[in-house]
């Protein structure tokens, strides 16, 4: 072996050289082939560009003063055994938790369970975006609240009044009693760009002013229980109490708001969610003017349309939110929406996935006229609603099982009696007598009531046959009802 090669310094600079590595310089990088090796046709390439890192320490000194470690106590209610355990801090798999069970039952003698008040401790990050003391956090921090404290990087604790808090979107605003504060420059959603390093400041595990970066793994995203907003998607390491906490770019400026992770084990797992800075201000502003936000809606269910559904209505791909139920007298069903409808753009905005019409609809104002494209047996068609208030009643987004089988269809129908369709508020259908084959693996059960098949409303038996012979792709879409839910099932015939 060649001795010069032997010194750790050596070695690396001839791993670079052969490929191995990448030749790294003070602050920069370059791609993985090194500048100078040899390509495969032995023409000498261009050396690759430069690419300058992001300098996370300037931002941390500069902008982690704006960042803020808020403490919240609080009560909730929970049963008698919630509450000895929660009081004892016993965890209900530890055996000392069934003596304080059996204690209780001593004391309530009749088995019968009570709320009590238990005392509740929580904490969370949230940033400054007035000098006047206005600070944005999450909602979900400062839930059941009695009493908020603030704590500055320069350890000042302040008493905090919550101006407002939207559930929907999981915001919330505070105002502390202070001058002269430190800001965070606020950013752009629409510029931030995918694979776009982003860094995150907050409290985790109560470790204040902690940082972490990652990369935008994904925009837009739509969560099954946050339908109003469309995620940004990171892998930055948040954890419980960076809730609420700024996600800023490069440059320093609030992009978003880190807010949730997905988790099997409560803890950070690679994946983390933060609500977009625009839809964050766009509630701020609400909150600071009237101490609440208001969202719109459409009086619709919708659910996802995938390749089964877009075989069935003829779409040329997967995109849309398929309309599965109509709130009578609501928005939707005075704009002529019916079910069936595939809801493509809002306003010239596409809808790609179901939850983004939610998303779209709830950051716009109660009141206001807006032109939705809709896919309607084969043709594209403009409707023009007037959107409603989501505080009288909120739109739902149904979900079908994506299982779906081949084969015949499988059901046995038979009209509904007068007396069956008084009772399911209907007037047509037929009654699903027994469901096998695809139909029983794609969900649909004895009992349920077919109400269309692709869009088509079920009239006869005979013509749910015809339906299903002119099936050109072997897929149809079923609409359902079970009580008083209806939802599209696709069902794969062939």
């Amino acid at each position: 072996m060649n001795s010069r090669l032997t010194s750790p310094r050596a070695l690396a600079i001839a791993l670079a050289s052969a490929g191995v590595i990448g030749a790294v310089g003070a602050g920069a990088y370059t791609s993985a082939r090194a500048v100078g090796a040899p390509t495969t046709n032995a023409v000498a390439t261009a050396p690759a560009a430069m690419v300058t890192l992001p300098d996370f320490s300037t931002i941390t000194s500069r902008d982690g003063p704006a960042v803020v470690n808020i403490s919240v106590t609080g009560t909730m209610k929970a049963s008698d055994d919630e509450a000895a355990a929660e009081v004892q801090g016993v965890d209900p798999d530890d055996p000392m938790f069934q003596f304080f069970r059996r204690f209780q039952g001593q004391m309530n003698p009749r088995g019968q369970q009570q709320q009590r008040e238990v005392p509740v401790r929580a904490q969370g990050s949230g940033f400054i975006v007035d000098p006047s003391g206005i600070i944005i956090t999450n909602a979900h921090v400062v839930k059941d609240a009695k009493e908020v404290t603030v704590k500055l990087t320069d350890r000042r604790e302040y008493r905090a009044k919550v101006l407002g808090a939207d559930a929907k979107t999981d915001i919330a605003v505070l105002k502390i009693d202070a001058k002269n504060l430190p800001v965070l420059a606020l950013g752009n959603t629409k510029d931030l760009k995918v694979g776009e390093w982003v860094l995150a400041i907050g409290s985790p595990f109560g470790f204040e002013n902690t940082v972490t970066a990652g990369v935008v793994s994904a925009k837009g995203r739509s969560l099954p229980d946050d339908s109003y907003v469309p995620f940004i998607q990171t892998d930055v390491a948040v954890n419980p109490g960076n809730s609420g906490g700024p996600l800023l770019n490069t440059r320093g400026e609030v992009v978003g708001i880190n807010s949730q992770i997905y988790s099997r084990s409560g803890g950070y797992q690679g994946v983390s969610f933060a609500i977009p800075i625009d839809v964050a201000i766009q509630v701020k502003d609400q909150i600071v003017a009237t101490g609440k936000a208001q969202h719109a809606r459409l009086g619709i269910a919708v659910q996802e349309v995938n390749q089964a559904f877009a075989d069935s209505f003829k779409l040329d791909k997967p995109e849309g939110a398929l309309v599965s139920n109509i709130e009578k007298g609501g928005p939707g069903d005075k704009a002529g929406l019916k079910a069936g409808d595939v809801i493509r753009k809002v306003d010239g905005q596409p809808i790609v996935s179901s939850g983004d019409l939610p998303a779209v609809i709830g950051q716009q104002a109660p009141g206001k006229k807006v032109t939705l494209e809709v896919w309607r047996q084969g043709e594209r068609q403009e409707l023009q609603a007037k959107l409603g208030d989501a505080s009288d009643k909120p739109a739902k987004v149904a979900k079908a099982d994506a299982d779906v089988g081949q084969g015949k269809l499988g059901l046995a129908l038979r009209p509904l009696q007068p007396q069956e369709k008084r009772e399911a508020s209907v007037d047509n259908g037929l009654l699903i007598e027994d469901a096998a084959g695809p139909s029983a693996q794609a969900g649909v059960q004895a009992g349920d009531v077919l109400l269309a098949i692709n869009g088509t409303p079920a009239q006869s038996v005979e013509q749910v046959r015809e339906v299903v012979a002119k099936a050109s792709n072997k897929s149809v879409a079923l609409l359902i009802q079970r009580g008083e839910d209806k939802i599209f099932v696709p069902v794969r015939i062939g």
